[in-house]
């Protein structure tokens, strides 16, 4: 006789809060975007790129909140995230409705330095210096070019004629 819902080993199933939350992910194939799409204590069910979603473990980056979870299933674009510590839904749902929070996206990704070496804004500010300068000099040199290449047409006959004159 199969088991009815009174008489199954399994825990209830968790409420699951729908949501549609943008969040980073790092996995084995690197960083890529991600949406939250339900979220509950202990997992959440995401979307995002295939490829990023061929790892065992990964990271998900929303806010200022880290989440590091197993992926239990896959589905296309689709997978299922079960977390290794207790997410905080109640601060994710806050922090999603908080407008002044919104506004400064680009600051809420880790940031992850790709140069090799930053540079300072006194190292920028030379460089750009010094193309502006470069950029200066060299449509000066060709102004300068093209006015003597005019001035010795100009006065290529004339001196030609007394040239000619002159015996010489």
């Amino acid at each position: 006789m199969p088991d009815s819902p009174e008489t199954s080993r399994h825990r209830p199933r968790e409420l699951r809060r729908r949501v549609m939350l943008r969040a980073r992910m790092r996995a084995a194939a690197g960083w890529s975007d991600a949406s939250i799409l339900n979220i509950s204590s202990r997992g959440m069910m995401i979307n995002a790129t295939p490829a990023a979603l061929n790892s065992k473990e990964v990271e998900l980056w929303h806010g200022g909140h880290v989440i590091v979870a197993t992926v239990v299933w896959r589905q296309g674009s689709r997978a299922g995230l079960r977390a290794e510590d207790a997410i905080p839904v109640d601060e994710i749902m806050a922090l999603s409705r908080s407008p002044g929070l919104q506004l400064t996206a680009a600051e809420q990704w880790p940031r992850v330095e790709r140069r090799k070496r930053p540079r300072s804004n006194d190292q920028n500010s030379v460089r750009g210096r010094l193309v502006e300068f470069a950029g200066v000099t060299f449509i000066g040199l060709s102004l300068a070019a093209g006015a003597f290449a005019l001035i010795e047409q100009a006065f290529a006959k004339p001196l030609g004629l007394v040239r000619a004159s002159l015996g010489g």
